[in-house]
């Protein structure tokens, strides 16, 4: 009993330690990035860094206007999102109440495998193949508009494509697991009641999977928020308000693409921009994870 009372407190102080590591990651990480962060805020100012839309840090004025920055981020992993959770949505569906035993098995595998792709993977293909494609349809579209600043196919609709792509693994995945996790006892209580197939998915399995379904929505945001060098390598790297065929800078793209060699107060505001990256995907996730929160209470 001593032996057995022994093992049980060393599995609980262990699982408590692990805990308290996670906890203090992301106190630290948090505190480090406000230490780093804040500073660029006060010598530049709130308005003309997060509100200003002119970037050029090495001017003889240099100026620090992230606005565009800011929404080209916004508006890209929006329209992802907006493109790539129902796709997955209805993949997730497919497979996990539709699709046979085998055919569900080479569907995930294949879900899988374009979850492991690296990054730089997608970067690459989408500037080898996607760009010269979107390339064409920027040239038929602005023809005969000489003001236009052609991209090459580096612009924003080729980065959202790329982001949509990339998400839909999480979105499929996570979806899949919590659908396949409603119970059958209220497929077949809603088929007995004589409701079809498709009435039983959408009105009674989708809805009790929902808190599933939208932790699979934080997991892709996060990647969207969060992806740089595919995005780096697509969307043309400059700084313009986000249209579909002008070439673009997220907030990730911005601290890679700079931070090797700013200096000064040129380093500190691309630290700032990594502070409102952090701060946005806490906002983001905290609202989707309490939105996540009511879809199970409501289901309760």
């Amino acid at each position: 009993m001593k032996r057995k009372a022994f093992i049980e407190k060393t599995a609980k102080a262990l699982f408590e330690l692990c805990a308290v590591v996670a906890i203090f990651a992301v106190c630290a990480i948090t505190i480090y990035m406000f230490m780093k962060g804040a500073p660029a805020l006060k010598e530049v100012g709130v308005f003309d860094l997060l509100f200003k839309t002119i970037w050029k840090p090495t001017a003889s004025e240099p100026s620090y206007g992230i606005g565009f920055i800011i929404l080209a981020s916004v508006v890209g992993t929006t329209t992802a999102l907006f493109l790539g959770v129902p796709i997955g949505l209805l993949a997730a569906v497919y497979i996990s109440e539709m699709a046979g035993k085998t055919t569900g098995n080479i569907v995930r595998t294949a879900i899988e495998l374009l979850a492991a792709i690296p990054s730089v993977i997608y970067g690459l293909i989408g500037m080898m193949v996607l760009n010269p494609i979107t390339f064409r349809f920027e040239q038929i579209i602005f023809e005969d508009d000489s003001s236009h600043q052609f991209t090459g196919g580096a612009n924003m609709l080729s980065a959202i494509i790329v982001l949509t792509i990339m998400i839909l693994p999480t979105v499929i995945s996570v979806s899949t697991s919590s659908l396949k996790a409603v119970s059958d006892t209220l497929r077949a209580a809603s088929l007995a009641l004589g409701a079809t197939k498709e009435q039983t998915i959408f009105k009674a399995v989708i809805p009790a999977a929902k808190s599933g379904i939208l932790t699979g929505v934080v997991l892709g945001t996060g990647r969207a928020l969060g992806e740089a060098m595919a995005i780096n390598m697509v969307a043309g790297g400059a700084v313009n308000i986000p249209l579909p065929f002008n070439s673009v800078r997220t907030l990730t793209t911005q601290i890679v693409s700079e931070m090797g060699y700013a200096q000064g107060t040129h380093r500190q505001v691309l630290f700032t921009v990594g502070l409102v990256l952090y701060i946005f995907i806490m906002i983001v996730n905290y609202a989707l994870l309490r939105a996540r929160k009511a879809g199970i209470d409501d289901v309760d």
